[in-house]
Order: structure tokens, then sequence, then C-alpha cells
């Protein structure tokens, strides 16, 4: 029995695209800026400012696996995602804004825990929506290539939102003559750019109602075990991790870099939207490679530059030619690129390894826990950043008129900045290149894969034979 091609239609995957502008812009925009945020404008220690984000991820760690649960044993007339997306169209919004609302209560320990709940409920309100939004990706493609060209869409959006996160942010806020007024109309803004594309993302994709079937009834161990039996979904797993901490750890510390070490504050923008605007060019050509290798050895190609690019920045100085800096953001975005595309064009195969052992559909699960490893990642590259900000003596610009004056750096803290700048990122994504090697899921492994998923799903005769051989591939 042959597995079926399934090719989407260019609406298809316009509409599935733009959901991502939330997931790509608001991680771009947190990662950047909130650090930045909370030390500066809200005015809280860079300790404290770590423990808001780690106290969220214990949080995270408890509801993020039960969300997953509850979105596979949902079934309604929309199916078992849509409806989340719909329902989190105003608490976006509204998640979104609170968060990143300039309070001013004289007291620190009162700003702390304002800041600390409105970060809880941004984090509920994003795993909830986007563990239904990359659950959803496994549903509307069972082809190999597609799923690349799907998730190259995905990626084009979401990079497309973190440019505009890169861009506009500080430039919103330098337009008002007062720095929190900025901030709030930059939460109003960002809040409904994240919220709106959801509802072509409901309106235009659908599910599949063949794997709506009834789940079987729940225990412990389909959520805390099962998944990480499966090697292919662990290997995978670290490759994303890694990355995605590396890439957050980048772009955490590189505004502290760029307007610290090498005095080009007013830059800063300009610079990150260099590295974004090439990881969005990179993609097509990240695609292509793909389907003359693997996607596997195309997330290594990409990492591989992105180290060996990060050690260059060793030698620049304030004195280094702006054009250096520019050229440097713009392998870096390349690099990441490749990661980025090929992270999220195999996660959609990894509910059908999960299949050929259990009989369901569990994308669900297996979103909802990246999703966790995904904000887990990011709260680890920031509590990081702020705890070596805070070791090494960071000071805070000084707040004059509404505006803020930027203070004079100790050596020591110039010193440690630029190398965990590089340590940082470079020490995570090396990991996520040693397991990519070893990623044992490749294009003709998984033609054979769907064969056996085909007759499975159709109670077709099964080759046990080949069946047992994939799972010795793919599972033990």
């Amino acid at each position: 029995m042959e597995a079926r091609s399934e090719k989407l239609t260019f609406w298809q995957k316009l509409g599935y695209g733009m959901g991502d502008f939330y997931g790509g812009g608001a991680g771009t925009l947190i990662s950047f800026f909130y650090l930045v945020f909370l030390t500066d404008v809200i005015r809280i220690s860079p300790g404290l400012a770590g423990t808001v984000i780690l106290i969220s991820k214990i949080y995270d760690s408890v509801t993020d696996p039960f969300e997953g649960v509850i979105s596979d044993r949902t079934r309604t007339k929309l199916g078992r995602r849509r409806p989340y997306l719909l329902a989190g169209i105003p608490l976006v919004f509204l998640s979104f804004f609170a968060m990143f609302y300039p309070v001013s209560f004289e007291s620190e320990t009162t700003r702390f825990i304002f800041v600390i709940a409105t970060y809880l409920f941004y984090s509920t309100i994003v795993s909830i929506v986007l563990l239904n939004y990359s659950a959803l990706q496994a549903e509307l493609t069972l082809d190999y290539n597609e799923r690349t060209s799907l998730a190259t869409f995905r990626i084009f959006f979401s990079t497309v939102s973190s440019i505009l996160c890169a861009l506009l942010p500080l430039e919103i806020v330098k337009a008002f003559p007062d720095v929190r007024t900025g901030w709030i109309v930059t939460g109003v803004a960002f809040g409904l750019l994240f919220a709106l594309p959801f509802i072509g993302t409901v309106a235009i994709t659908r599910e599949r109602p063949e794997f709506q079937k009834a789940p079987r009834p729940f225990q412990w161990k389909q959520v805390f075990i099962e998944p990480f039996q499966l090697r292919t979904f662990v290997y995978v797993l670290i490759m994303y991790v890694t990355a995605f901490t590396a890439f957050d750890a980048t772009q955490s510390i590189v505004v502290y870099y760029i307007k610290s070490y090498l005095g080009r504050g007013s830059e800063v923008s300009f610079v990150l939207g260099a590295l974004l605007i090439a990881q969005v060019i990179s993609l097509p050509f990240f695609q292509w490679l793909s389907k003359r290798t693997s996607k596997s050895q195309t997330y290594m190609a990409g990492a591989a530059l992105f180290v060996v690019v990060m050690f260059f920045s060793f030698l620049f100085t304030p004195s280094s030619p702006a054009a250096a800096l520019y050229i440097f953001a713009i392998l870096v975005g390349i690099g990441s690129g490749g990661v980025v595309i090929m992270v999220y064009a195999i996660f959609p195969d990894i509910p059908d390894v999960d299949e050929l052992r259990s009989g369901e559909r569990r994308e669900g699960i297996y979103s909802s826990l990246t999703t966790f490893t995904r904000k887990l990642s990011s709260a680890l590259a920031v509590f990081a950043v702020a705890q070596v900000l805070q070791f090494a003596g960071y000071i805070p610009p000084v707040e004059q008129a509404g505006k803020l004056i930027e203070a004079t750096q100790t050596p020591a803290f110039i010193n440690a900045l630029r190398l965990f700048f590089v340590l940082i990122p470079v020490g995570f994504i090396s990991f996520g290149i040693f397991f990519a090697g070893r990623f044992p899921l490749t294009k003709s492994i998984y033609n054979r894969l769907e064969v056996i998923l085909v007759a499975m799903r159709s109670n077709a005769q099964v080759d046990e034979t080949e069946k047992q051989d994939l799972i010795r591939k793919l599972i033990d």
C-alpha cells in the first residue's frame, strides 16, 4: 500500500503560517527587550527580573503537559485545536498588554509581585494557544517535504513578526516624550498584531476527522513517561531546546553588548533587523538544501555556521566599522534560519513515530512538551544572562524627564559581557549539533514509516517484521 501524498494549497499554507506572528514575534520581543524593560523601566534588580521568568517556568512545568492532554481529548465540530485558537484571540491581546504595562508602584516588592502575576497570565495563554497551533501543523499534511514547505510559511511569518518586534518597539518608545507611555502603546500595538492573525488561521485551516477517534482512558504514563521513551523525540527535543536556548541567550544579551560595549545603542534595532531579515531570506535556500540532503543535515549546516560566526565577535572593538557589525548580524541570521526552519519541519513527524507504537494521534502532548521546553529554554537563557549582569555589576540607566540616560559600565562588566555573549550560545548549540548527527528519522525511513501507518489507519494487514524494524530504529 502506498503512502499518500498530500499537497496543500497556497492559501492553506498562508492561513496556517500567519498564526506564527504570535509565536515568533512575542518570543523575539521578550528575548530582546523584556529583561531591559524590567531592569530599566519597571526598575527591579536583574536578579529579581531573572527570578520572575524562572518562577513562570516552574508553573509551566506543572500546567503544560495537562494542557496538551486536554487538547488531545477535546472533541468539537471545529476539531481539537481550532476552538482554543479562537478563544485565544482576545486573551492573547490582554495578556501581552498586561505584561508590558509599565507600573510605577513605589515598593519594588509590589512591582515584583505585579510582574510575576502578569507573566504567569501571559505564560498560560501562550501555552494553550501555541501548543494547539503547533499540534495543528502535524494534521494539515502527512507529506515529508510538504511539511517542510509548511514550516517555511510558518517561519516566514514568524521571522517577519520578529523583524517588526526587533525594529519597532524602541522606535515606538522613543517617539513619545515619556518612556512609560511609549511602552503602553507598544503593548497595545503588538498585542493586536499577535492576536488578529488567528482569525485567518481558524477560518482557513481544517482538521482531519480520522484523527478524532475516541482516546483511550487517561493515564499518567501517557504524559510523563511514554514521550521520553521515543528516542526520536528525545533527540529532536535536545536539538530544539539547545538551539533556542542559544538564540535566546544571544538575543537577551545582544542589546547590552551593542549599547554597553560597542557604544552603538541607537543602532540596536537596525542590527537586530538585519539579523532577522537575513534569517527570512535564507529560508528558501534551507528548504532546498533539506530536499537535497535531509532535515537533520540542514540543521547541522545552519548550526555550524552560527557557531563559527559567533567566535568572530571577539574581534569587535568599539572602534570597529559599522559594516562589520551588520555583516556579523547577517551571517548569524543565516545560520539561525537553517536551524529554526528544520526544527519546525521535524516536529510534525514526531507524532507519526508515536502512532507507530501507540496507535493514537497525540500531537497535543508532544506540542505541549516542546512548547514548555521552548519557554524553559528562553527562561534559562534570560535567567543566565540576568545573573551574569547582576554578578558583573551592571549599572542601570538613570531616568531623567521621562528619558533613560545610559550609565558608564565597569571594565569587569564589559569583559563578562563579551565572554558570555559567545560562550553561552555556542555551548548550548554544540549539543544540538551532536544529537542532530545521530537523528534517526531520515526521509527514506519516514517513507517506510508512512506505508505502515497508512495500513494501520485503514485496518489493513501490517508487515510486522517491517514494523518492528522501524520501532528498533526510531523508538528503542
